[in-house]
């Protein structure tokens, strides 16, 4: 029987250790890497993450925060640009998301408003299936408020009505996709302040 010498074992156990510790060293900071390069740049012009990115009308980025778009915890919505900022001022960074919206066939007045109400789901003034409806005004007999259409195919309203056409409906929903209504759900609350801007 071979005899074997405690230098030898002593040796290959510490080599096998320097291999797995080797290992490990090298997916850690594969991982922090990775990690890295999924954090949104500081210098971006929206302060939104990727998980932000909208992907509701030309699948193209929100522009940066309105100026005149108030102070203090709030929704924006910019009518001209069709696009919503969640806004938190005591949160690195303040724009918490961000992203593009379809409006209705009518729009609100510009100014400040409160989230009056809140339903899980419910039919839109459109016939369409809806989630996470926020609804902060009430305008000219049109409701105003935030929702997402359960069916993709149908998040798209009816064509815009004119005032000199009363046959097509007023509606005021303004669509989003499914996860940025649920982000805007849970950042909203009845009593949140939303702001809208021109």
């Amino acid at each position: 029987m071979a005899s074997t010498r405690p230098g030898l074992v002593v040796t290959g156990l510490t080599v096998g250790a320097l291999a797995v510790i080797g290992l490990l060293a090298f997916q850690a900071d594969g991982a922090q890497t990775r990690a890295l390069a999924a954090k949104p740049s500081a210098s971006g012009s929206t302060g939104t993450s990727p998980s932000t990115t909208p992907t509701t009308g030309a699948d193209q980025a929100p522009p940066q925060l309105p100026t005149t778009s108030g102070t203090g915890r709030r929704v924006v919505y910019s009518l001209g640009s069709h696009a919503v900022w969640l806004v938190d001022p005591k949160k690195t960074p303040p724009v918490q998301a961000a992203f593009r919206v379809t409006p209705g066939t009518a729009d609100p007045t510009a100014g400040d408003y409160t989230v009056y109400s809140r339903t899980a789901a419910a039919t839109g003034t459109d016939g369409i299936r809806i989630e996470h409806v926020v609804r902060f005004a009430q305008q000219n007999g049109t409701v105003f408020g935030f929702s997402a259409a359960v069916d993709a195919a149908s998040a798209s309203p009816a064509p815009t009505a004119s005032p000199a056409d009363p046959t097509k409906p007023r509606t005021g929903g303004i669509r989003s996709t499914r996860t940025d209504g649920q982000t805007l759900w849970d950042f909203a609350p009845s009593g949140t302040k939303v702001v809208v801007v021109p």
